[in-house]
């Protein structure tokens, strides 16, 4: 009788143990497939992140580009428009100052210019996307750092990302477009015995701030006032940029490359021409 109970017992243990394994496994595989489906959800958003981070950039470009349309056209018009769902677009304003300084007939240089522009910068959050910090990259000209730029093909504003933490105004991954200076030389040749005279064209851009209703996702950039300053017999053109006391935005975060600069000088006659524009930038505006 011992016995039998004995083998009775056993029996109904060998009952019990596939209905505890098949709760053990079903819950295993519930957890499994949670984990899963939350780090599917994470790489799908980080996808999506990257994706518009790379269409930003494009952006950033385009409105660099188009900063050079509208600046020489006293009341010219271009309205960029632009799609995200994590970022925005603002304008720092006085964040840039450019010092350019002249020498003239062997003097001492004196001082031509002081000019102080904002810069624009598209800014995603890091938690939303994240390259690493004290990530920095060119995006146009992808070889220059400068902010003197040589050349007729030469741009007036320079677009490049860089994620620098922790910043007072929140912790973003940032595309650029900061205000440059563009350099053209030409020389004419008049009159006998021939004689030389070479000009030196600069060009800057300064953006100020314009309304901000932010009614859609939209810049609009407009050439609001022009000037033009002629200086004869200059033998010397110095260029600094400083950035604001205080702020964030200084020298390691606007990565410039040579500063000063001394734009080189031919040695006959030497004409500056300096062309000075303010770009009004309004943000989310209904056209």
């Amino acid at each position: 009788m011992v016995f039998g109970k004995f083998h009775k017992k056993s029996s109904g243990k060998k009952a019990v143990s596939p209905v505890v394994s098949t709760v053990i496994m079903t819950g295993a595989m519930v957890a499994i497939v949670s984990v899963a489906l939350v780090f599917a959800n994470n790489l799908l958003w980080s996808r999506v992140a990257e994706g518009e981070f790379d269409s930003l950039k494009q952006l950033m470009h385009t409105v660099g580009l188009q900063i050079d349309d509208v600046a020489w056209t006293v009341g010219r018009t271009e309205t960029i428009r632009y799609s995200s769902q994590y970022g925005e677009v603002v304008l720092k304003p006085l964040v840039l100052n450019y010092t350019i300084s002249v020498g003239r007939n062997e003097g001492p240089d004196e001082l031509f210019s002081n000019l102080t522009t904002g810069a624009l910068m598209f800014n995603i959050p890091t938690s939303r996307y994240s390259i690493a910090n004290s990530h920095q990259e060119n995006v146009f000209p992808s070889q220059d750092g400068s902010f003197i730029l040589t050349g007729t093909s030469a741009p007036v504003a320079r677009v490049f990302v860089v994620e620098k933490l922790p910043m007072t105004d929140g912790n973003y991954i940032r595309v650029v477009v900061a205000p440059v200076v563009r350099v053209l030389n030409s020389s004419i040749t008049t009159g006998t015995p021939p004689t030389t005279t070479h000009y030196i064209r600069m060009y800057l851009p300064v953006l100020i701030a314009g309304e901000a209703p932010r009614l859609s996702q939209s810049i609009t950039l407009t050439g609001e006032s022009l000037n033009a300053h002629t200086v004869n017999d200059v033998n010397s053109i110095n260029v600094t940029l400083s950035f604001k006391d205080g702020s964030d935005f200084d020298s390691t975060f606007f990565y410039f490359s040579s500063i000063p600069v001394s734009i080189p000088i031919p040695p006959d006659d030497v004409v500056l021409e300096f062309y000075l524009s303010e770009v009004e930038v309004d943000f989310g505006l209904n056209y």
